[in-house]
């Protein structure tokens, strides 16, 4: 198998690199960062720097010659130096909630634009990306969070449109958006206090369950929204 992991020096992305590097059918990593690159080292392994937000940048990357069986982009964003998800609409700012979309959103859209060739094997694959469960829309209970939100619901109304078109195209792949659940990482960090014990996974943990996850994935279960323990997820 060929693999490339967008966002291979975040949390999640990083462990997801570390194992399927260690997997003997996995032959090829193509793991990319965005500013520093990653020390983990592994023969398997080709660190590349990507702005996911240009796609001149993702079109250089893509033109490796070699086929694809799985991409997972991993990247995402939950706040920045200054702002954080919102808790009222009083602290909603436009240039975040865009800053959210032009970093959860986009990029998925743009990398299967420009590495659709790469599936053209005929073997199953998968491509998929990292969602979140707040961006639900029938399971948003508790409302805020505005740019968050917004921006993985719109990652999974691109997933699903996608789908419905390699249904046509590319027939051996499978679209999926995933669930991670609460994850130890930069990402989560500044909002695990009322998270309960067992229900915060290390990195690890959760790329392990999402590996399960993927690894029973068929074409004929594309389009859908899978939760880390296999839960099938609503829109």
């Amino acid at each position: 198998m060929n693999i490339a992991i967008i966002g291979g020096s975040g949390g999640i992305g990083q462990a997801f690199v570390e194992q399927l590097a260690a997997q003997p059918h996995v032959q090829h990593i193509h793991a990319t960062y965005h500013h520093n690159e990653p020390e983990f080292t592994h023969p398997k392994v080709n660190w590349e720097q990507l702005d996911i937000t240009q796609e001149s940048s993702i079109q250089a990357w893509s033109e490796w010659p070699s086929e694809l069986d799985w991409l997972i982009n991993a990247a995402g964003i939950l706040h920045n130096t200054t702002q954080g998800p919102e808790k009222s609409i009083r602290q909603f700012e436009p240039e975040f909630f865009l800053e959210n979309i032009k970093i959860n959103s986009i990029p998925t859209l743009l990398l299967a634009k420009n590495v659709h060739k790469k599936f053209r094997h005929g073997r199953p694959a998968i491509f998929a990306t990292i969602s979140a469960k707040v961006g639900s829309i029938a399971d948003n209970r508790l409302g805020g969070w505005y740019s968050y939100r917004a921006s993985k619901a719109a990652l999974n109304m691109c997933l699903k449109s996608l789908a419905i078109e390699w249904q046509r195209t590319l027939p051996n792949v499978t679209v999926a958006a995933l669930h991670p659940g609460t994850t130890d990482t930069a990402l989560s960090r500044p909002f695990q206090k009322n998270v309960p014990k067992d229900q915060l996974f290390s990195p690890d943990q959760s790329v392990s369950y999402m590996l399960n996850v993927l690894e029973g994935l068929k074409p004929d279960k594309s389009g859908k929204f899978w939760a880390f323990d296999g839960e099938l997820l609503p829109w």
